[in-house]
């Protein structure tokens, strides 16, 4: 079977950095951050103060306030950001192509917000007064769902769900999808709303949060004072097309999706596998899939969590995947502004590396000052870098040893 190619055709975004993709992507170049204190919690009652928050979001620019109301907010971000999306690649979606547009947005955790609300209902006032949306409003496919619900979108529709990996795997897998030819086009990505007092608890009782009390500060990665990660939302969402159908309607090609691997580490729960044993062979699958040697890589969107072993263990992978090229590569996390958007972190990441892309401009890690032994790549420190970038990688890597990797390319 001919392998179709696979083109990006639209970006949408909603961000800690800015509730559109231009206006994220120039504060990121510029290295402002997106974290500051928590709003969404009670501070005083952790031992972690920041959060990257989405600000001043008002879901019915994008939707009915009647409908917004039955949707969490991790799904208003994704009906945003697809909206978004499917305008900036001015695709028309009716009765002559719906049934070949396809609907894929992964979601790590799920409606956090709802099911505190009505566990709540259910304690404080008994099970009659829960809501009878609360179940459609909760479940992490109900994104995807109500994405196709209101851009009338009946293709495959789908929702994979891997922890931190979650945003990245759905991309891989609706890529796969147009590929093979189940659909022409599809709205892939991921979506997050992780900012409540029960993620927040169990993220605070895992210690995988940093305790640095200057926002400004907080996420370091690859810093040797890194103490952990910085919890963030939003959405970030891609239109993925057959490159036949974009050339046939004339639509505006950001890039080409090229490759994908995923593995999983067979290891811990929580923890990498040591030395990023299933990181690199992620990465390798995705590069072999791709037919793109390692020294084709101009730059690695790393996942760079600014936790202390995934930063070192991603390192140790990227080295072992592309040897002597991995001292000549960039490698930045731009979770160091954007913060960690949890099963929105791929999505996010996979519009960046686009960007990145287009318009020749490699976004910085900011935080780097102490250089840490065990890290000592070049992670473009503090300032955004202009290059021709040809090809990225896009790492992401979740809870349950779960590693994806995409390879972007420029459109030729």
């Amino acid at each position: 079977m001919e392998k179709r190619r696979v083109v990006i055709t639209g970006l949408g975004a909603i961000t800690p950095l800015g509730n559109d993709v231009n206006t994220m992507w120039e504060n990121l170049l510029a290295g402002k951050s997106g974290i500051d204190f928590v709003t969404k919690v009670d501070k005083d009652n952790y031992p972690a103060k920041v959060a990257a928050e989405v600000k001043d979001f008002d879901p019915t620019h994008f939707m009915d306030k009647k409908d917004a109301r039955k949707m969490d907010p991790f799904t208003q971000y994704a009906v945003a950001a697809s909206k978004m999306a499917v305008e900036d690649a001015k695709l028309t979606i009716d009765d002559s192509n719906a049934h070949r547009v396809g609907v894929w947005i992964g979601s790590g955790i799920g409606g956090m917000k709802t099911w505190e609300e009505q566990h709540t209902k259910l304690l404080e006032k008994g099970p009659k007064r829960v809501s009878p949306f609360f179940v459609p409003m909760m479940i992490p496919d109900m994104a995807a769902g109500q994405v196709s619900i209101q851009l009338g979108a009946k293709g495959i529709n789908s929702c994979t769900v891997t922890a931190c990996a979650s945003g990245a795997n759905s991309i891989g897998d609706a890529y796969k999808a147009v590929e093979r030819g189940d659909v022409d086009y599809i709205i892939a990505g991921g979506t997050e709303a992780p900012i409540s007092d029960m993620a927040f608890a169990g993220f605070s009782s895992a210690k995988a949060l940093s305790t640095n009390n200057d926002p400004s500060k907080a996420c370091r990665p690859f810093d040797e004072n890194r103490d952990g990660f910085v919890m963030g939302e939003g959405a970030g969402i891609l239109i993925l097309e057959n490159l036949d159908s974009a050339l046939e309607r004339g639509a505006h090609i950001y890039g080409e999706i090229a490759g994908y691997g995923a593995t999983g580490d067979a290891y811990h729960i929580t923890a990498p596998a040591e030395n990023g044993e299933g990181a690199a062979r992620a990465m390798q699958h995705a590069l072999k899939d791709a037919g793109i040697s390692p020294e084709e890589v101009d730059y690695i969107n790393a996942h760079g969590t600014s936790t202390e072993l995934n930063d070192k263990y991603e390192t140790a992978a990227i080295k072992t995947v592309f040897g002597d090229h991995a001292k000549k590569l960039a490698v930045s996390s731009t979770k160091s502004m954007t913060g960690h958007l949890l099963g929105a972190a791929g999505g996010l990441e996979a519009v960046i590396s686009i960007k990145a892309i287009k318009d020749g401009v490699i976004p910085a890690t900011t935080n780097y000052e102490t250089p840490d032994p065990d890290c000592d790549l070049d992670y473009v420190p503090n300032e955004a870098r202009k290059q021709d970038v040809n090809v990225v990688v896009s790492n992401s890597l979740g809870f349950g040893g779960h590693n994806v990797a995409l390879v972007f390319k420029k459109y030729q």
